[in-house]
């Protein structure tokens, strides 16, 4: 393999291999735009289901859509609020909302609201909270509808509110149609931002660190390129059905594709740079670089690229979604990295680095500075070295048996999100189990009524098992009084289905309304037969959004053991495969997961301790460890790999303390780069995003400095000492 890409590339570095490269990459890059639309247009917002749709709540939802059903799609929560009870004129305006809500005029998408304006005044009393300041109107949309149109929607009758005038009162939209409305919202410009943010930032770290406009701008140039032909494959993929692309892998992808891309650049000009300082013609310096960074850059992509393709053993789509977009964009990231880079820079020459042009001097010393001082180190006093990080990481990753995490989407929107402050207005004015009620599903072979005294006391008593369970609040319907009758609504059409709604105690999103219901289902049989259902014929099911939290949870556990697993086995094995070694991958495996357990440690230190909040993002720790380990093992390859070139002239510790200097200045400057494009994240408006931009930057710096830098090279030192001899012998062999 490696003599194939040494071939490979002296055709790239040569003056036909160059310039077809760069007109292949420009030709594919017209034709795909010409030929495929944007990704954008047919990305998805994946949701929070399972791929295979069979967790237990999307049973019971299944089951509600076939024997319950239902025109309405989303439901709105139009949450009015004043600063005292209100007033007569205050509801008269509510009154006229509502009207205009039944009327012909309403939006073309509501299909029905709580007729509030019908009611008689007792009955409306009842609908306001206990402080007869808040009022909650609830309404009904369109099944099926996209969420361009949800927003146009909320957005008519926010306008309609305006021109009745509401006054003092305060008019924010919840619920499921209202998340979904606050979605578009944030992510209206998200992307354009982010965009503008990276390319901007490199710009300008690249123009601090190097001086050299070219340098600067041609990173960015090959990115915008790559970017391009990425975007229309995966653009023409969606739309072929070939496969799903979601919204959000699309922005991370973006920053991923132009961070990975501008550290490949500073990898190959690097060494190309110091090659024309020894050989005079530009493809000859070329063919030599990338005859040493080819393998390295393959071997990098190529974890990258497991990583992410593991993803497709997740069951949960946010997860499993991300994997087709990353993994078709890292395929074009790795040829660009093999191809179009060093061709760009080839046809270029030594003009890339004017005003510092390189001139032609035979040298090979060590370049002064910091990294020469920190390789020096690793060499003298590797276990002190490696002791001191060790603990210190240690001790940062203690935090992380403190770490809690939310199932509460809404407590990741911005305070001023109206979704997330109507969400709160009601927490404040009614119970909060009434946000989010559990429909509970008795379902039978049989219709349930054919012995009606006897249904209507099985019914009662199950109702009474339910209510007396942990963590419930109140179970609906309950029978006439008088009659003794069951409302009709509750039974299906054929009779063998019965639907109840039961609200929790607490929020119903909080770990606690989810241990319950777990708890709930583990009992349904004990329930039934104790009411006198047969469970082998008649079973439970729970539906609504506490029960789906509790199957996202349970997806969340089980994506998380297997991730983790598959990747770190995996990454290891080419690690093997790239050190030809048995105990190297292994010890740059084990400082990357400490780098990363230091990462969460000190990421939850800063969100909780400093910033106040209660917990993070479930989602968090996963998205976390697959970018933080696949992309911190670049920076190891490539160390590892300048060891490994050093050690051929020169002795073991030798070697490594070379390796250090040689590689710390380009490393240096790429883990800047890419932990400041992850930290562009911070911009955007979701706390999940926000925090995951933050505990990114600070484990690649982590990774880059402390780990890459000092720990490792002090692990190499120990385990791997050896004497200064003869290039023969001090070559680096299998462990």
């Amino acid at each position: 393999m490696l003599r194939a890409l040494h071939t490979f590339s002296s055709w790239v570095s040569s003056p036909k291999g160059a310039k077809s490269i760069v007109a292949g990459w420009l030709l594919l890059v017209v034709v795909l735009a010409a030929a495929a639309p944007s990704a954008k247009k047919f990305a998805i917002s994946s949701g929070e289901g399972s791929v295979k749709e069979n967790t237990p709540s999307a049973a019971a939802q299944q089951i509600m859509d076939e024997q319950f059903p239902s025109a309405d799609g989303l439901t709105a929560l139009l949450v009015l609020h004043g600063k005292q009870a209100m007033t007569a004129e205050e509801r008269s305006k509510i009154f006229q909302l509502s009207e205009w809500l039944a009327s012909d005029s309403k939006p073309q998408h509501v299909t029905g609201a709580l007729p509030f304006h019908r009611l008689p005044e007792a009955a409306q009393d009842r609908l306001f909270s206990e402080d007869r300041r808040t009022l909650l109107l609830n309404v009904t949309l369109e099944k099926g509808l996209e969420s361009d149109r949800i927003y146009d929607t909320l957005k008519q009758i926010r306008e309609q509110a305006g021109k009745i005038g509401l006054g003092e009162l305060q008019l924010e939209m919840t619920g499921p149609a209202g998340i979904a409305a606050d979605t578009i919202a944030l992510f209206k410009n998200a992307d354009f931002v982010l965009m503008l943010a990276t390319v901007g930032l490199i710009l300008v770290i690249l123009l601090l660190i190097y001086r050299s406009p070219l340098l600067a701008v041609l990173p960015l140039v090959i990115s915008g390129v790559v970017y391009e032909a990425v975007d229309r494959v995966l653009g023409l993929s969606a739309k072929n059905g070939w496969l799903v692309v979601d919204k959000q892998a699309l922005s991370i992808m973006m920053i991923l594709l132009f961070a990975v891309l501008t550290d490949y650049c500073l990898f190959v000009f690097s060494r190309y740079r110091e090659q024309l300082g020894k050989v005079g013609s530009k493809h000859d310096a070329m063919r030599l670089a990338m005859n040493q960074v080819a393998e390295p850059i393959l071997f990098s992509g190529g974890t990258v690229l497991v990583a992410v393709l593991v993803l497709f053993a997740a069951v949960f789509k946010p997860y499993h979604y991300f994997a087709p977009v990353f993994a078709a964009a890292m395929v074009v990231i790795l040829l660009s990295g093999l191809t179009l880079i060093p061709a760009v820079f080839t046809l270029v020459g030594r003009k890339a680095f004017w005003p510092f042009v390189p001139k032609l001097e035979e040298r090979d010393t060590r370049p002064p500075g910091l990294w020469a001082k920190a390789g020096s180190l690793v060499a003298r006093r590797p276990g002190m070295t490696a002791g001191i990080l060790t603990v210190l990481l240690l001790f940062a990753s203690l935090n992380i048996s403190g770490m809690k995490y939310s199932f509460n989407l809404l407590k990741s929107f911005p305070d001023t999100a109206s979704s997330r402050e109507g969400f709160e207005l009601l927490e404040q004015s009614y119970p909060p189990g009434q946000l989010a009620p559990v429909t509970v599903i008795l379902q039978s072979d049989r219709p349930l009524t054919e012995e009606e005294p006897q249904f209507r006391e099985k019914l009662a008593s199950l109702t009474g098992l339910l209510a007396k369970q942990t963590g419930v609040e109140s179970v609906e319907p309950k029978p006439d009084t008088v009659r003794g009758e069951w409302p009709a609504t509750m039974l299906s059409q054929d009779k063998q289905s019965v639907r109840l709604q039961l609200l929790v105690k607490g929020n119903p999103y909080d770990p606690a309304a989810l241990d319950a219901l777990n708890a709930w289902r583990g009992n349904s049989e004990t329930m039934l037969k104790d009411s006198g259902f047969d469970p082998l014929r008649d079973s439970l099911h729970f539906a609504g959004q506490t029960a789906q939290q509790l199957d996202v949870r349970a997806m969340n556990e089980r994506d998380t053991l297997v991730l983790f697993s598959l990747i770190g086995l995996l990454i290891t094995a080419m690690l093997g495969l790239q050190t030809r070694s048995l105990l190297m991958p292994v010890y740059m495996m084990l400082t990357i997961l400490l780098s990363y357990a230091a990462t969460m440690g000190l990421g939850w230190g800063i969100a909780h301790s400093l910033l106040g909040y209660d917990a993070i993002s479930y989602r968090l720790p996963v998205y976390t460890f697959v970018f933080l380990v696949a992309l911190g093992v670049d920076y190891n390859i490539m160390l590892v790999s300048r060891v490994k070139e050093e050690a051929r002239k020169t002795g073991w510790s030798e070697a490594v303390s070379r390796g250090v200097s040689l590689t710390g200045g380009v490393i240096s400057s790429a883990g800047l780069i890419l932990a400041a494009t992850f930290g562009v994240l911070m911009t955007q408006p979701l706390q999940e995003l926000f925090l995951f931009g933050l505990t990114m930057t600070i484990g690649i710096l982590i990774d880059t400095f402390l780990v890459r830098g000092l720990l490792l090279p002090s692990i190499l030192v120990l385990t791997r000492k050896r004497k200064p001899s003869s290039a023969k012998n001090s070559q680096v062999h299998s462990s």
